[in-house]
């Protein structure tokens, strides 16, 4: 069934999925405002506002937003990626007006009160210091910067304490007045609503909601020379990551991608889990997963182990890279990575918060209004030579590393 659609006159989309045999239903305001598109001084804004706007309204406090949400047993929350940010609730049906008041009311009525402004920086810096604690979290950061240098897209989302410490209320109003506007946001839901009252609210909402005039940051995002980056730490594991070039967003090789991981190191069954762990015991995490954006995507592998198999860690990790570089999946690893990424897809529809979150990036990032039906069907026709062709090209391509732990700068690779 074709997704319901309507634009109000300031540029903001709305789409909405009916599913009319649900109780519950799922909104959320997207925003295109994340990491990517902010300059080396406003590191860590876009989420540095999603904390903020969960202070206060001009008609509601931060205690008042959460009392109402819970006194209907909403759900209440938000996120920051590097293209966007997203504030949504999942409520009962009847209590949807309740639950797309509040969003709007967060992004466009949040007084950011200066004192709110300093305490949430001591927030934000423990959630950064928290990061800088978790090993795994700071080898992907490396590797970021290892695979991109220094561009917007290898910036982490939370930002760097120095750069949190110096936002101002006249930083973050300017940003929001820049970033946070109707033409670049899109209002979805899925589950069970009446479409004509949805529209009639949206536009009492947000139909005042003015547009920025101001043209979207280019990221511009460039391909940069492989390198290995390296940090020695006091812990007890070396923490390993690889980074391929592959598919951005909306790539005809997404698909295609997505199955060749689910062999190489996305599943309990792949290639490098059976290896390293099952077979050899050297790591208890190892696993590849692909990351896609607008203008660059790639492949990355993780594995934690101790610095004394560090070394065999990596020969394995590239031996398993080559093997299936030069052979390709057999027929029997790609029907059923094929079954897997159909059956991930199909029971992520069984939640409303997962097909809204769906739709909602979907036509935010990409424009994109394909039915989950087409998307199935897409996954179908792929075939073996597809997967394999798309393998041998992103395993072939050089590659970045970073190495985090006792004896990084050790490890030959």
């Amino acid at each position: 069934m074709a997704f319901l659609q309507h634009t109000l006159s300031n540029g903001l989309r709305i789409i909405g999925e009916y599913i009319p045999h649900y109780r519950s239903v799922s909104v959320g305001l997207w925003v295109e405002s994340g990491s990517q598109y902010e300059t080396p001084k406003e590191n860590g804004i876009s989420h540095f506002i999603e904390h903020m706007l969960f202070k206060g309204t001009e008609k509601r406090t931060a205690r008042d937003i959460a009392e109402e949400m819970d006194a209907v047993g909403g759900q209440l929350n938000a996120f920051t990626s590097k293209e966007c940010t997203c504030f949504y609730a999942k409520v009962v049906d009847e209590h949807l007006p309740l639950a797309m008041d509040v969003i709007s009311d967060l992004v466009l009525h949040s007084k950011l009160d200066e004192e709110d402004i300093a305490r949430e920086k001591g927030v934000v810096i423990e959630e950064i210091n928290m990061a800088e604690d978790s090993p795994e979290d700071l080898a992907f950061e490396l590797l970021m910067l290892a695979h991109y240098g220094d561009q917007p897209v290898s910036r982490p989302i939370l930002g760097t304490v120095e750069t949190v410490s110096a936002f101002t209320q006249a930083d973050i109003r300017d940003y929001m007045k820049r970033m946070y506007c109707p033409e670049r946001s899109v209002l979805a839901l899925a589950g069970n609503f009446k479409w004509e009252s949805v529209i009639e609210q949206a536009e009492k909402l947000y139909g005042e909601w003015e547009k920025s005039g101001v043209q979207k940051p280019e990221t511009g995002t460039v391909a940069v020379p492989p390198t290995k980056l390296t940090r020695q730490k006091d812990i007890e594991q070396t923490h390993i990551c690889l980074g391929f070039p592959s598919a951005k967003i909306g790539s005809k090789d997404i698909y295609p991608l997505a199955l060749m991981n689910s062999v190489y190191g996305g599943a309990m069954s792949s290639r490098l889990f059976q290896t390293i762990r099952e077979e050899r015991g050297m790591a208890y995490t190892v696993y590849s997963y692909p990351n896609s954006y607008t203008d660059t995507g790639m492949l990355a592998v993780y594995a934690g182990t101790s610095p004394e198999h560090a070394n065999e860690v990596v020969k394995l990790i590239l031996q398993e890279t080559e093997n299936l570089k030069v052979n390709g999946l057999n027929e029997k690893e790609f029907v059923q990575a094929r079954d897997q990424l159909l059956a991930s897809f199909i029971l992520g529809l069984e939640s409303t918060s997962s097909r809204m979150n769906s739709i909602g990036r979907r036509l935010l990032i990409q424009g994109d209004t394909r039915t989950d039906d087409e998307v199935v069907e897409k996954i179908k026709s792929i075939t073996l030579d597809e997967v394999n062709e798309v393998t041998k090209r992103v395993l072939s391509a050089p590659f970045s590393v970073a190495i985090v732990g006792n004896g990084a700068d050790e490890v030959e690779i």
